[in-house]
């Protein structure tokens, strides 16, 4: 798979790209927050002489993700992020606020590990660092998106090389 970096890589280990796009948007260096939780209900199969309850499905829901200490690298990725909030005369402007989002791994030699899918994305937080011209901070920022699904891809594994 190629994949087009943004600015150098370094110590950020999470890429973002968007739909099918093969356009990194940004890297961050922490993802946090894919938690899924089934509500279910109790019941017995008429069947079932043993008098024992079944847990059956009802409900999934997902918690929010975030992903922090990072950059955009791309502004219609912002422009997306932003579309989601009121401006100064109206409510939110996004028409396509549902998106796919990849966030794709990178272990220590730059190489893709693993990729979480976040399904129907919709972005709910956005955070820019705090700024102080008198440190040597680099700037930052976080996003947060709604899911209402994942999927976890394992890219092949190479073992290491030995040498001789």
């Amino acid at each position: 798979m190629a994949i087009v970096y943004p600015e150098p890589i370094q110590t950020f280990r999470f890429l973002i790209r968007v739909g099918n796009d093969e356009q990194i948007s940004a890297a961050f260096s922490r993802f946090s927050g894919i938690r899924m939780s089934v509500e279910t209900i109790q019941n017995r199969a008429g069947d079932d002489s043993r008098g024992v309850k079944e847990y059956t499905p009802v409900f999934t829901s997902y918690e929010p993700v975030t992903l922090s200490k990072g950059v955009v690298g791309d502004n219609e990725f912002l422009d997306w992020i932003l579309s989601a909030s009121a401006d100064v005369h109206s409510g939110p402007t996004g028409n396509n606020l549902l998106r796919t989002i990849d966030v794709i791994t990178l272990n220590q030699h730059g190489d893709v590990g693993v990729t979480w899918t976040l399904q129907n994305a919709m972005p709910i937080g956005y955070e820019l660092a705090p700024l102080d011209g008198s440190r040597s901070e680099v700037l930052t920022e976080s996003v947060t998106f709604a899911i209402t699904g994942v999927k976890r891809t394992a890219a092949p594994w190479n073992p290491p090389k030995r040498e001789s």
